[in-house]
């Protein structure tokens, strides 16, 4: 089946997982409609500069830092957790760029990640059967049988959120706050450790260090360090919200280097040779969507769906995915073979991640596919205490990364990047990390409607070693010498 069988609808034919059924229809219709006249939430454009950095990415040029909350809610769409989120993208990337020495590519799940796949569509409260909370954007968190009952006018509700919190985003890094001349001004939190705020301070004065330099010998300074590109992205997982937002638009213009060659026409001189513009459809809903480890049915309506559209997509695996199935997977969804258009984002767990990743990779390196490969060390490693609260250890975190990093040099092939889930409020839900966060003290300050996230001081912990990994492997001096 190629593209000319695809529409953006054509999806509705194929069978679906994780699908919400709704009592009121009419009210789901309206509330499509109206989502169908509403303007893009992002442009081809920063599309189109997503793709270029993420073929970077897959070509071992550049790394992708992808984080944030679980399950977003419409209420974190305030200024202070923007911003903490954002500093937090931005502090962690500066380790990664020190450590890694190149280029990161940074993407919030942030603006538009709030339906959730369930194992169970209902589950038991105090005794009441009622739907299990599927995200903001489709039910309510309260357990009741009101709240969870699926509402279409969340659907309008969860695109306006989504325009707020980029547009606040967009305001806010054009005004300076990813300003590299002040990157003390992002902000470490009142619950970093001393070591760790150390460490990020020598980074940062060796940059204030190397700007100084290079405005002393005359480099202008301001151009490329005042702002960076945070794109957004989330699982594409309520099709119909997906479609309605989904357009045909005119691909972008490629830059005056790529223009094609002028020709000389007698009587009128040289004119620039015409090519016609060609058009793809696009999900403005975000810049990034990704496919969920429980929708990626090589027949199903989510593979459909994600087939036909022109953003850079992501696709979950696990240890279910034989190596067979992934290369037809990326055989469906990229048949062009575009270099960085697919993100492999693998979630194994630390226990299991050396029996699948290397096959994995064998696979995809036999089929002359090149994706990213990102490691989402969160999913993988989730586990109950005693008490059936979920957490996640840090310890296991660290190590599926940096199984990941070893079994990708082994193989002649490039981790590109980590997906993780990350607040930047002090929250305690993940044990572990240098602050020591036990299971006893989880209950201080777990806020998640979801899976638990690691929090502000574990991620840039976690941004040190890895960038300390990958010193290591390059045989540089590591991050802890710094």
């Amino acid at each position: 089946m190629g593209a000319q069988d695809w529409n953006p609808k054509s999806w509705t034919s194929k069978p679906i997982k994780q699908d919400v059924v709704y009592e009121d229809a009419e009210g789901v219709q309206s509330a499509l409609r109206k989502l169908e006249k509403l303007p893009p939430l992002v442009t081809t454009h920063e599309i189109a500069n997503l793709k270029k950095s993420l073929k970077n990415v897959a070509l071992g040029k550049a790394f992708v830092l992808q984080g944030g909350d679980c399950a977003e809610l419409f209420d974190y769409c305030n200024q202070d957790m923007i911003e903490a989120k954002v500093k937090l993208l931005l502090q962690m990337s500066l380790v990664l760029i020190w450590g890694a020495n190149m280029p990161v590519v940074r993407i919030a799940r942030i603006a538009g990640q709030f339906a959730k796949p369930r194992s169970n569509p209902m589950e038991v409260v105090n005794g009441v059967e009622m739907p299990s909370f599927r995200g903001d954007n489709i039910n309510g968190f309260d357990a009741t049988p009101d709240s969870r009952r699926p509402d279409p006018l969340r659907l309008v509700s969860a695109y306006f959120h989504s325009a707020a919190t980029l547009n606040y985003l967009r305001a806010s890094l054009s005004s300076g706050l990813a300003d590299l001349h002040s990157p003390l001004d992002w902000g470490l939190g009142h619950v970093i450790t001393p070591s760790i705020k150390e460490k990020y301070e020598r980074i940062v004065n060796r940059v204030k260090d190397a700007l100084r330099f290079m405005q002393t010998v005359g480099i202008d300074t301001d151009r490329g360090v005042e702002t960076v590109d945070i794109y957004t992205s989330h699982e594409g997982l309520l099709l119909e919200y997906e479609t309605s937002l989904t357009r045909l638009l005119k691909d972008p213009t490629p830059p005056p280097s790529h223009q094609p060659t002028v020709t000389l026409v007698p009587g009128k001189g040289p004119i620039p040779a015409q090519t016609p513009a060609s058009s793809s459809y696009y999900a403005t809903s975000s810049h990034f969507l990704w496919i969920g480890d429980r929708t990626r049915q090589l027949t199903g309506a989510h593979v459909e769906f994600f087939r036909g559209i022109a953003n850079p997509i992501g696709i979950k695996i696990g240890p279910s995915m034989t190596a067979t199935e992934l290369v037809t997977l990326l055989d469906t969804v990229n048949p062009t073979r575009e270099i960085g258009k697919v993100t492999l984002i693998s979630r194994y767990g630390a226990a299991n991640i050396a029996a699948h990743l290397p096959g994995h990779i064998s696979a995809v390196q036999s089929s002359g596919h090149i994706p990213v490969w990102q490691c989402d060390p969160m999913h993988g490693n989730t586990r109950s205490t005693p008490n059936g609260v979920k957490t996640r250890h840090f310890s296991d975190i660290l190590s599926e990364l940096k199984q990941a990093l070893e079994i990708h040099k082994a193989a002649g092939s490039f981790l590109g990047g980590m997906h993780l889930e990350l607040t930047g409020e002090a929250v305690t839900e993940c044990v572990g990390g240098a602050g020591g966060l036990t299971e006893e003290g989880l209950g201080e300050r777990y806020t998640t409607f979801c899976d638990p996230r690691l929090n502000e001081k574990q991620a840039l912990e976690l941004a040190f070693l890895v960038a300390g990994f990958y010193r290591e492997m390059e045989g540089e001096e590591g991050v802890n010498s710094i």
